[in-house]
């Protein structure tokens, strides 16, 4: 027995989560930082994707950068990051897995704090817009992960109670944390297992398979 209410909608991430899209943004950033002179190593932006651009500057570069160069900095990713948006694909299993989702009866929400021509594209390369309840976008919330607004806000748009959250990044599961949420996590974001798992994420996948494994076994139903 359990005291949580089950769970009756599950919340995506995006980026990383259902396309491949992560290197592309750590070298659009890369790009966007060295239009400054500036040189942040692709690691330590990979490591800080799936935090919203609003965190992401001062994160990898210190809030001075912040100060002085933010908004520049991600209007330079955006155009940075456009040509490479035909590269990105979706990963294996997506199809499947959302519309799994949808036979179990659950609502599908995506918390995305992308750019919202962003999110067009990613809606339709997933076949997602004619599965999901309901989407966001960077319009949609004013605090990006680990501030667990977007994943409520995502939460509230399908009318949902209680969400499970699934992810590929520690800031998803951390977001989900601090909503007071179950999440799960998938590997594709390049974090590790154990990162995952110290950061809150109760099971950690190899595949967007995997999941739908557990989800259609009632995996699940009382976490």
């Amino acid at each position: 027995m359990t005291s949580h209410e089950p769970i009756d909608t599950v919340v995506f991430d995006v980026d990383g989560t259902l396309v491949d899209s992560n290197y592309q943004h750590a070298l659009a950033w890369f790009r966007a930082f060295r239009r400054y002179d500036l040189t942040v190593q692709i690691w330590q932006i990979h490591r800080a994707l799936g935090m919203g651009g609003d965190l992401l500057v001062a994160h990898v570069a210190g809030d001075e950068v912040e100060e002085r160069h933010g908004d520049a900095l991600r209007a330079a990713w955006g155009e940075e990051f456009e040509p490479m948006l035909p590269e990105v694909a979706p990963l294996a299993g997506v199809t499947d897995l959302l519309r799994s989702v949808k036979r179990r009866g659950l609502r599908l929400v995506l918390a995305s704090s992308g750019k919202a021509e962003h999110v067009d594209a990613f809606l339709d390369l997933t076949d997602a817009r004619s599965v999901a309840d309901g989407w966001t976008t960077s319009d949609d919330a004013e605090k990006s992960k680990p501030d667990p607004e977007l994943i409520q806000t995502a939460l509230d748009r399908v009318g949902g109670r209680r969400g499970l959250v699934v992810g590929d990044a520690t800031w998803d599961s951390r977001a989900a944390g601090r909503a007071e949420l179950p999440a799960v996590a998938i590997l594709s974001g390049g974090f590790s297992e154990s990162e995952l798992r110290d950061a809150g994420a109760i099971e950690v996948f190899h595949s967007l398979d995997d999941v739908r494994a557990d989800l259609e076994r009632g995996a699940f139903d009382a976490v």
